[in-house]
């Protein structure tokens, strides 16, 4: 139930993807060091906010920012440093793990919020005012970030130079955050990786799969040359500002997915092999494994790009069942595939699988060996999303990713906790499963009926492909009014959608933690906002 994309929709019309708006910043500062904190995203009933240090020309071993809140607006989670409340007074200090600042780095640390966002009071680091001097009003040192907001094509106050180290290091063992970039999104949605660092997306994930490669012929290959590794990137347009030349070895998004994880060490890049149009080859490759893992490991080792790739993801859509094509090649086929992965990729490559998130009894969960298949992979991402559409042109309508049953839901286990529930009851650790979450939604039209379960006549429109449209478009044309299942919809004269938001993705995320999963993915970059508000409402949702 992948999102269909095919290779016909990348010559679809071009919507460029620009740069995030300049956040609202407000900037304090003392001595060495200096804070500016800066609304990155504000959706009425909460916001996210973004704190940058910067450090003069003295290395701080430690930081340590106090400050309040106006009525109206508190801190609700956080990440990349350790904050504590005492009514609406604030402290935030380094994690444990971060390193001492030289001279000239900077750092950057998140909050999510409840209310609109309001800028911080009596900002302290180190006992100084947060924008230096010795007074709050007291003008900045010319070290300092700017009080006012920059130019409007300047990037946003999280994005780090070029020549700086990374904006934020995670730490190890924490909650997943998995996003998929899409290769034909480089076509017609002018998607690209420096995308990934402008909206600031790239310093909260922690893992990117790239989709997809091929399989046809039972043997893993490249998807599309062009887009991976031969495409020159303008200075515009690459990740850190500069251009290709026409004779160096590698580029394209590949050499760009390079340069990005240069600037976001901490980000692990997994090639993803099939999706909904190239699983069928899969059926060839569950009948000889070992050959198959070893294309695999030629394809993603190849010495142009062996530094770009952490390992391999496997979206077979679906074995021992139908998807585009249908499989009959048993309920091992699965296991056989990715035990021979792991065995040819080594124990310290990353091996994971996208897989169905049909929960219903005898469906696509139950007719594949996943149990079995579970102890070679770090982790499994059932595909909660797609559960319905409008491939049902007369409707019902439906959310297409429902946290959970209701009444009058369309088919029993067809939603993301029946989906769990089904896989720990076989024996999967919930730590090896992630939620996944749709950055988009689906839609259709003819409909006369608020509340789901109404009639209708086909698929609402979309810019690439009827009956589905991004988060970034609906939120403006079609806002949504209503939630049912932990998922929002709306009726936007006849069209019908339904849609995650920021909100119930907190719902999501808050479920994601209770169940013990280890994170959470989503289908893709390119549908959220310019300045990631959807990865923004994941990250902090799971702390």
């Amino acid at each position: 139930m992948k999102r269909s994309f095919r290779r016909a929709l990348w010559v679809g019309a071009v919507v460029a993807v620009t740069a995030a708006a300049v956040p609202v910043t407000s900037a304090f500062g003392a001595g060495s060091l200096t804070a500016t904190f800066a609304k990155a995203a504000d959706w009425g009933t909460g916001h996210e906010g973004r704190v940058t240090i910067n450090n003069g020309t003295t290395a701080s071993a430690d930081w340590r920012i106090e400050f309040e809140l106006p009525a109206g607006t508190t801190v609700s989670s956080s990440w990349d440093a350790e904050v504590t409340r005492n009514g609406n007074k604030y402290v935030a200090v380094k994690k444990s793990w971060g390193g001492p600042l030289a001279p000239g780095a900077a750092y950057t640390w998140g909050y999510n919020g409840t209310g609109a966002y309001k800028a911080p009071l009596n900002c302290t680091i180190n006992g100084q005012p947060c924008a230096g001097g010795v007074t709050p009003t007291s003008a900045p040192p010319t070290s300092a970030p700017p009080t006012s907001a920059p130019p409007t094509s300047a990037p946003p106050t999280s994005a780090p130079p070029t020549s700086a180290p990374p904006t934020s290091v995670p730490p190890t063992g924490g909650k997943k955050v998995v996003g998929y970039f899409a290769e034909w999104g480089v076509y017609g949605r002018n998607y690209h990786v420096k995308n990934i660092h402008t909206s600031g997306s790239a310093a909260k994930l922690t893992h990117i799969l790239y989709a997809f490669g091929n399989t046809t012929g039972g043997r893993c290959s490249i998807g599309d040359s062009y887009a991976d590794y031969e495409k020159a990137y303008t200075a515009a347009d690459s990740v850190d500002g500069v251009a290709d030349t026409w004779d160096q070895p590698l580029r394209g998004s590949f050499n760009q997915l390079r340069k990005l994880k240069k600037m976001y060490p901490h980000i692990k890049v997994i090639y993803s092999i099939g999706g909904w149009t190239w699983s069928a080859g899969f059926t060839q490759a569950a009948q000889n494994p070992t050959a198959f893992a070893e294309s695999c490991y030629n394809m993603v080792e190849d010495p142009r790009w062996a530094d770009v790739f952490d390992g391999i993801d496997v979206d077979w859509e679906y074995p021992n069942a139908c998807g585009l094509t249908c499989d009959t090649s048993g309920p091992n086929a699965f296991k056989n595939v990715v035990s021979a992965l792991r065995t040819k990729f080594g124990s310290s490559a990353l091996v994971t699988a996208a897989i169905t998130a049909d929960g219903s009894n005898g469906g696509k969960i139950d007719a594949t060996d996943y149990a079995g298949a579970a102890p070679y992979l770090n982790w499994i991402m059932p595909m909660t999303y797609d559960f319905f559409g409008a491939w049902a042109a007369q409707g019902p309508t439906a959310p297409h990713s429902p946290l959970t049953a209701y009444p009058g839901i369309p088919q029993e286990g067809f939603n993301s906790d029946a989906a769990i529930q089904k896989l720990k009851s076989k024996g999967i650790p919930s730590e090896k499963l992630l939620l996944g979450i749709g950055f988009y939604g689906r839609g259709w039209t003819g409909v006369t009926q608020e509340a789901p379960g109404g009639t209708a006549t086909g698929a609402a429109p979309g810019t690439y492909e009827a009956g589905i449209e991004d988060y970034k478009v609906l939120k403006n044309t079609c806002p949504a009014t209503k939630t049912i299942a932990g998922t929002a919809y709306a009726k936007c004269g006849s069209n019908w959608w339904s849609y995650d938001t920021p909100a119930t993705i907190g719902g999501k995320m808050t479920y994601a933690k209770n169940q013990g999963l280890g994170g959470a993915f989503f289908w893709e970059l390119s549908g959220d906002t310019t300045n990631g508000e959807l990865i923004s409402a994941m990250k902090g949702g799971l702390g």
